[in-house]
């Protein structure tokens, strides 16, 4: 994500390359290619002048440290600036009410029910709470349909009342539904309405003033730039939501969206939507987000979702087989699969520092571990369990069982007993450096 706008950055910082001091000069040489870079990520001109206004102010005030480069202060103060653009800190997802409820709001095709479904299942897994979803669409065709197969994909019910076209009635039904049954969160979708329909307007308006949702959600494409931050101040006007969700930041977006909705109604972004997966939803962090635009990576955001894999008791198992070097091919299939789980993983090598730029042009997909699991399927289980018994003739079976070459093979039974030895002597999880090379990602 970002990517163009990460590039032109970097190129605006890197004038000042050589430079041994901040000057008049330089910085406004600099802050002219920012202007630039921002308004090409179709950030709004009067906004990226008033930005690189404050850039500016704040950088002709500093003294540069004999141990920081101008261009590395000046990284700082975009990545300060950016952060407070975008909102300063992450906004609270406030759920009080008994049952709290969450209304979703939004144009046609901004991916409303889905997000809905992606947020429910955050509610579940992560907030630990009972939630409810109510299909509150009664014009597009099949919408009832898809919030029920969504809801049947994570256990999570969906009221519907298909009989009723009055989406008031409905999200009142459905919390009078969730108080009797126990449910903790109400997440009410609604049908996709443009800003100049003033029927379908003032319909939302109805169902919001009906429920008194304790989050009233403004769901928008971030591919839609600055079209998006327009749409967004006309429905605030009109039902003054409490926060914003970007959807599709993992496609073909320049930023605007995520750089100026905040500045422009006033409202945070709650959550960012990457991927068609139900758990690639994410809390905004407007500085994590400062920081993957500057290419500084976001290693707290990899930290997090590596920890909601993670397992004590069969890390302390895992530990002592290391200790032991017991290690054998069913951990490291294990340990596979928990790095999968943790989502897209071009997304998330991206999160680490230096990585996005390395990355660039590398196209890593989802099965990029499909070689070395096809690899050991083909081995027995007692080679899954003893290492030691790869020999030449196991090899050549293995290789032909996998579609692999031998070399192919070998190649991966010496990185994988390299990392063994790593692992032995370092007896802690800390490896992930040569475990990413076992995975032929760090050659």
């Amino acid at each position: 994500m970002f990517q163009s706008l990460q590039e032109k950055l970097e190129g605006a910082f890197k004038s000042l390359k050589g430079q041994g001091t901040l000057t008049e000069l330089n910085v406004a040489s600099t802050i002219k290619d920012i202007r630039r870079a921002l308004v090409d990520a179709d950030v709004n001109y009067k906004i990226a002048k008033d930005f690189t206004d404050k850039v500016k102010d704040e950088a002709m005030g500093q003294n540069v440290l004999t141990a920081v480069s101008p261009g590395q202060l000046m990284t700082k103060i975009v990545k300060d600036q950016l952060t407070e653009l975008m909102g300063g800190t992450a906004a609270e997802f406030k759920l009080e009410g008994k049952p709290a409820v969450v209304l979703i709001a939004g144009l046609q095709g901004s991916g409303k029910t889905t997000f809905t479904h992606k947020l429910a299942f955050h509610v579940k897994d992560k907030l630990k709470k009972k939630p409810l979803m109510v299909a509150g669409d009664v014009y597009r065709p099949a919408a009832i349909d898809q919030l029920k197969t969504l809801g049947s994909s994570i256990d999570i019910p969906v009221y519907a009342d298909e009989e009723n076209k009055n989406p008031v009635e409905i999200a009142q039904k459905a919390i009078q539904y969730a108080k009797d049954n126990n449910y903790d969160v109400v997440i009410v979708d609604t049908a996709g309405r443009l800003a100049v329909d003033e029927q379908m307007m003032n319909e939302i308006a109805a169902v919001k003033a009906a429920v008194k949702p304790d989050e009233t959600l403004f769901v928008v494409d971030s591919m839609t730039g600055q079209d998006a931050v327009n749409t967004a101040e006309a429905f605030n006007q009109r039902i003054d939501f409490d926060g914003v969700v970007l959807t599709k930041l993992d496609g073909d977006t320049r930023g605007g969206a995520a750089l100026t909705i905040k500045y422009t109604v006033n409202k945070p972004i709650k959550f960012v939507s990457t991927g068609e997966k139900v758990d690639t939803l994410d809390v905004f962090h407007p500085d994590r987000m400062a920081q993957r635009i500057l290419g500084m990576g976001d290693i707290i955001s990899f930290v997090e979702r590596a920890q909601q894999q993670f397992d004590e008791k069969q890390a302390k198992e895992l530990e002592r087989k290391i200790a032991k070097n017991e290690f054998d091919f069913n951990d490291f299939v294990q340990q596979l699969n928990q790095i999968k789980k943790m989502g897209n993983m071009k997304d998330l090598l991206g999160m680490i520092p230096g990585m996005g730029k390395a990355l660039k042009d590398v196209d890593i997909s989802d099965d990029a571990f499909s070689k070395v699991e096809a690899i050991i399927h083909s081995m027995t289980p007692a080679e899954r369990k003893d290492p030691s018994l790869m020999n030449g003739s196991r090899r050549k079976r293995i290789a032909d069982g996998s579609g692999n070459s031998v070399q192919e093979v070998n190649q991966f039974l010496k990185q994988f007993e390299d990392m063994r030895k790593m692992m032995k002597k370092m007896q802690n999880m800390g490896a992930a450096s040569q475990m990413m090379k076992g995975l032929g990602l760090g050659r």
